[in-house]
């Protein structure tokens, strides 16, 4: 959460400047992408504490995205920022995406996905 922070206390330039059109697209993919893994550490701390299942991975998502619209308020303070609804969606679609993966993988047996999740959860909650 501190690393998200920081980076949006910069300029959007300040951060990365490619100087052409994949500049802007590694960008926007990045909301995707940092919220995702947000929603993945989060989950990640929770099965540390022993905790798992539906309730956790909502809860997980929720902090994630409740995470992101504090994100975009604080990028409308920061000179040369700005806090945009799109953004906003990207960072929900991140976090909505690996959401899915999890629900979807942790219930697959025949899955090598599926069996790292459940080795990692079974580990992290000892």
């Amino acid at each position: 959460m501190a690393f998200i922070w920081l980076l949006s206390s910069k300029p959007s330039d300040a951060i990365l400047n490619f100087g052409f059109t994949f500049e802007d697209f590694l960008k926007e993919s990045l909301h995707l992408v940092e919220f995702g893994i947000l929603f993945g550490l989060i989950i990640l701390a929770f099965w540390t504490l022993g905790k798992s299942g539906y309730r956790y991975q909502v809860s997980a998502a929720v902090i994630a995205i409740l995470y992101g619209l504090l994100d975009e308020i604080h990028q409308y303070f920061v000179p040369y920022r700005s806090a945009t609804l799109i953004d906003f969606i990207k960072d929900t679609i991140g976090v909505l995406v690996l959401f899915y993966i999890l629900r979807h993988y942790e219930k697959k047996e025949d899955s090598r996905l599926s069996r790292v999740i459940n080795e990692v959860k079974d580990f992290l909650s000892q």
